[in-house]
């Protein structure tokens, strides 16, 4: 779907203004017909990729705070109702997406658990594997995989050609609004199990190792740079988990130090033409 006859920038201060009431005491008893076009719109725009919860500024990714906005006031402004979904009664704000459209973009969903949400995007020739979840806001890139037990978060954006492993976790940051969400750039690849939080931002054409947790809170040993970075893998790397030695160091309940999670990153064409070599040796 699209946003209507309505631009963008149209729809943006419909949202900031619609805000600026909610912040005034509006409540989701006091919408009415027009209000609540505004929030339909908003999540079409959304679902069309038209509009996007962050963007990439000058080599930077940044919140695109009136969206976020409108993600809350479709929370905020509507009441919850009782819903069905294949024989199942769940209770929420927002029905699910429609994925009836799906196939005409060459995109599959298999049955019995894969879940897109209303005002999720999810691109062309993509692949969405049961069990698994994308939340509002979230944006699937094109030809992505979704694999099975994967969980997109709210505002998610996750780029082309990128594949996450069954049962990675890629969270969401819906607030504060002005707090960049988890970003994948594209041609990513996740192993199975990994956990991508709290506005991390994992560089284009990467490989990572399966279980990794990528969070600001644990450094980036970037041995390509040599340098140490929080919060962003450059891209062409490949990262996998390491344990480093712990500040706490030793202490009377364990014997021995302490050991603390850290990501290794290494230069990804190197280790894979070293593999490849490997693997030449091995034939001959």
């Amino acid at each position: 779907m699209s946003a209507g006859n309505a631009s963008p920038s149209d729809l943006e201060a419909e949202v900031e203004a619609l805000w600026e009431r909610s912040e005034a005491g509006l409540t989701a008893s006091d919408v009415g017909r027009a209000e609540r076009n505004i929030l339909d719109r908003f999540l079409d725009a959304l679902e069309a990729g038209d509009v996007r919860a962050a963007e990439r500024i000058e080599g930077t990714w940044e919140a695109n705070e009136w969206v976020k906005r409108g993600v809350l006031l479709n929370f905020g402004l509507r009441e919850t109702h009782p819903r069905e979904h294949d024989g199942v009664t769940y209770h929420d704000v927002l029905p699910l997406g429609d994925t009836r459209e799906l196939g005409e973009r060459g995109t599959r969903n298999t049955p019995d658990g894969t879940v897109i949400r209303r005002g999720a995007h999810v691109g062309a020739d993509a692949i969405l594997m049961s069990p698994s979840f994308v939340n509002i806001g979230a944006h699937v890139g094109d030809g992505t995989l979704v694999d099975s037990c994967d969980t997109v978060g709210s505002c998610a954006q996750v780029g082309e050609s990128v594949k996450l492993g069954a049962n990675t976790l890629v969270g969401g940051v819906l607030e504060p609004v002005e707090r960049a969400p988890v970003v994948i750039e594209r041609g990513v690849s996740l192993g199975a199990g990994c956990r991508v939080t709290s506005g991390f931002v994992v560089g284009r054409d990467s490989v990572v190792g399966e279980n990794t947790l990528l969070t600001p809170r644990i450094p980036i040993y970037d041995l390509v740079n040599e340098e140490v970075l929080y919060g962003r893998l450059p891209p062409e790397r490949r990262a996998f988990t390491r344990f480093v030695e712990s500040d706490v160091g030793e202490h009377d309940i364990f014997d021995g130090g302490a050991y603390k999670p850290a990501v290794v990153a290494t230069d990804l064409e190197e280790r894979t033409l070293e593999a490849t070599a490997r693997e030449e040796a091995l034939r001959q």
